[in-house]
């Protein structure tokens, strides 16, 4: 290692005498902001050199929620150099040590990155991290401004323009964020995150790279209009499930504890598909995350918590049990700590709605969905949710509203 210098994607200075080394890392840095399936390739970064902190620092974060004890490893090997590495290495580290010790703060893991990317304004990647910390803590206003801060220095850079675009649509700056997400395809047409962006904020749908994602978008979409549910398992069976059975893919249970979105899901679909034994490990994994974490960061993830038990509850079908872990007047949108956009917790709120039809609380939901529909008056899955309501009480009012969920319907699939 003694005597070897190069310069990564960005520009800045890593210790290292080995251009594969570097070549494995840049590699890296771009999965990182495709959203891509090889992120492992900064574990081939560490064969190279083996003694180069700034892959062994970011393959221990790589690993830190898969497997602990591995990216230990990496950490101790990280830390072992860390005097001869460069002071952007050092930098670095202390922002990704921050999100991966045992006492994570994440006020001071944003502290931490915010210097990070004062002083090396370039590092994209270190910005999706700071992202992703700002999108766990519902803090779209601070997302925003780490943006603005590298903004100057990045303006024709790929990428750029789509971590803009996002925090502006989670403040519901949809005009600026269509902007951004334009500009972002102006310069890379095929950048997965600014067609995220750009389908939300404007409604078109992209066939991206960014495949299970962007098409977890459109069955949402077919869901909400109503459309019959053979299309949606179609769109899940061709297009989410097909890339989960790629030769490539990582098991399924290797993504477990990686996104409590992604695990609130997965505990509401394992019993509802009668795999009793996984939902069950997968919860008593769940809980056994949340006590370990500190108190200041399980009274965060206290809302996340719920929620997984109320999905576990919800897919065994005892909507009594599962109403009992959420709020009286619960709303997805304070649950956004498990990692989701507006959007996404938004279905949470259906599945509410669905719990209380299910427990004889026909009445809640027409006072809830009356104020409901004023935002969102144009998607008829809300309508057909109302019209099941006002049949419950036995109102004249359900025909009436099933007409206009019909006629949503049909004006959603022209």
């Amino acid at each position: 290692m003694e005597g070897g210098v190069k310069r990564d994607r960005w520009g800045y200075e890593v210790r290292t005498p080995s251009d594969a080394c570097i070549s494995a890392i840049n590699h890296y840095y771009h999965q990182v902001l495709i959203y891509g399936r090889e992120r492992s390739v900064i574990l081939k970064a560490t064969l190279h050199d083996q003694d180069c902190v700034l892959a062994n620092i970011l393959a221990a974060h790589y690993l830190s929620s898969s497997d602990p004890s591995q990216a230990h490893f990496y950490l101790h090997a990280a830390v072992s150099r860390l005097e001869q590495a460069t002071s952007y290495e050092k930098a670095v580290f202390d922002a990704v040590h921050s999100l991966i010790s045992d006492n994570r703060d994440d006020e001071f893991a944003l502290e931490m990155h915010f210097k990070l990317l004062k002083d090396f304004p370039k590092d994209l990647s270190s910005l999706k991290r700071a992202q992703v910390i700002c999108f766990y803590m519902g803090r779209a206003d601070t997302s925003l401004t780490l943006v603005q801060q590298v903004l100057p220095q990045n303006q024709l850079e790929n990428y750029i323009y789509g971590m803009l675009a996002f925090p502006l649509l989670e403040l519901g700056q949809m005009e600026e964020a269509e902007k951004a997400a334009r500009k972002a395809l102006e310069i890379n047409k095929d950048d997965c995150w600014a067609q995220h962006n750009a389908k939300e904020a404007y409604h078109i749908f992209s066939y991206s790279t960014w495949i299970t994602h962007n098409w977890w978008h459109v069955a949402l979409c077919y869901m909400e209009g109503h459309s019959p549910i053979q299309k949606i398992v179609k769109v899940y069976d061709q297009h989410i499930w097909k890339e989960l059975e790629r030769a490539d893919a990582s098991p399924v249970e290797r993504n477990w504890f990686m996104e409590w979105h992604f695990d609130v899901l997965i505990l509401w679909a394992l019993p509802y598909s009668n795999e009793h034994s996984k939902a069950e490990d997968l919860l008593k994994g769940l809980r056994s995350r949340f006590f370990k974490m500190n108190s200041k960061k399980q009274q965060l993830m206290q809302r996340g918590m719920s929620l997984a038990e109320a999905m576990y509850e919800y897919g065994r079908g005892n909507y009594k049990q599962a109403l009992e872990f959420l709020e009286p007047d619960f709303d997805a949108v304070d649950y956004k700590i498990i990692g989701a956009s507006d959007e996404q917790v938004d279905v949470f709120n259906e599945v509410w709605y669905s719990m209380l039809l299910n427990t004889g609380q026909a009445l809640k939901v027409i006072e809830v969905l009356g104020e409901r529909i004023k935002k969102r008056e144009g998607v008829p899955f809300l309508w057909r949710l109302l019209e099941r309501a006002y049949t419950i009480v036995g109102s004249k009012e359900a025909p009436i509203v099933g007409e206009k969920a019909k006629v949503l319907e049909t004006a959603y699939f022209k």
